[in-house]
């Protein structure tokens, strides 16, 4: 039987729902079959692309090499520390990252409660460091294990190794597409242990007083309003094709925040170290985008109408009508604005 399907469509494994074809294709569910498929000729001719839950993708073009789905799969509480009150919490890098969620508040941990709803896999999640509603993957990171490509070899990967920034890590700059993640291993707090939740954001407050949870929210209480946010807000990729926010918020210089305020005096900021982060969909509505429709009949893609960081497909859309319209509105922002944004999105 061979290792590898051939011309397969890839619009199962992709949030937009792109049918673009991938020349080879195949899944891996252990280190070992992983490193079988690394060493046929397929791989070592042309491109390869892991996929995960293809939930941070743009497909613009059938891809012409091979495509290997991560389907390494385990949850397991790994260790137990009394005098900090955490456990570790390990990973296979296909587990789906809501279901990491929800195994942690079932075992009664807390600490990425604020990271609910976030669509892709476990192993995507360091690769951009994954966050929301005031938390990051880092803050409760504490290492990876990813097989080098080029060796075969599995190595660890500590916090600091890992170069974190705002949607950043060292496998998106100097390690990128040279390494394979095949588990995440988180620090956890057990949530017994009078450990405050994370929820100052201010939708989440608001959110948690209207499920009338008032004091002392537990990270249950934090993930349900998450999820409750997240689903008011963005579409179900089952039900429009997207890949969630689309654009990084940009940070700009205090000098430059203010210069925008006297011009938008509505305009959001939250400080940052060195300067101010501006939501990118204010400046995308602001621009004239939110709720947009492009293409024949209804249209095709666009904006979304309740907000304007996702785009979407509405069916039939292809991979350059969405980049193309990602780019025109980088164009808008920049000239009304002055202010440059960067897609979240991996673009192929």
């Amino acid at each position: 039987m061979p290792l590898f399907e051939e011309n397969v469509s890839l619009r199962p494994y992709n949030t937009f729902g792109l049918d673009v074809q991938a020349r080879y294709f195949a899944r891996f569910a252990s280190v070992e079959s992983l490193r079988e498929l690394l060493a046929q000729p397929e791989v070592q001719a042309g491109p390869l692309l892991i996929l995960g839950g293809g939930s941070n993708l743009l497909l613009t073009q059938n891809f012409g090499g091979v495509v290997l789905k991560n389907e390494l799969m385990g949850l397991e509480i790994s260790g137990e520390d009394a005098d900090t009150h955490t456990a570790l919490l390990r990973a296979g890098a296909g587990e789906s990252w809501h279901g990491l969620v929800a195994y942690a508040l079932d075992e009664d941990l807390s600490g990425v409660e604020n990271l609910s709803l976030i669509p892709g896999t476990v192993g995507a999640a360091p690769l951009q460091n994954i966050g929301a509603y005031g938390a990051e993957l880092q803050d409760t990171f504490e290492r990876l294990e990813a097989l080098e490509i080029s060796t075969g070899e599995l190595r660890v990967f500590g916090k600091e190794a890992c170069g974190f920034g705002y949607r950043e890590s060292v496998f998106k700059g100097a390690l990128k597409n040279q390494f394979v993640v095949t588990a995440v291993v988180l620090r956890l707090h057990r949530a017994a242990a009078a450990r405050p939740t994370n929820s100052s954001y201010g939708a989440i407050r608001e959110t948690l007083a209207e499920l009338g949870i008032e004091s002392e929210p537990t990270a249950r209480h934090v993930s349900e309003a998450v999820v409750h946010i997240r689903r008011s807000k963005l579409p179900d990729p089952a039900e429009v094709g997207n890949a969630g926010s689309f654009f990084k918020n940009p940070e700009v210089s205090q000098a430059k925040f203010d210069e925008l305020k006297g011009r938008y005096p509505g305009l959001p900021g939250y400080p940052v170290p060195g300067g101010v982060k501006v939501p990118a969909g204010w400046l995308i509505e602001q621009a004239g985008f939110k709720g947009l429709r492009r293409g024949a009949g209804a249209g095709t893609h666009g904006v979304h109408e309740r907000q304007a960081l996702v785009l979407v497909n509405h069916g039939g859309a292809t991979g350059q009508e969405l980049r193309a319209l990602a780019e025109e509105i980088i164009r808008a922002v920049g000239t009304q604005f002055g202010i440059e944004l960067h897609p979240e999105v991996n673009i192929l």
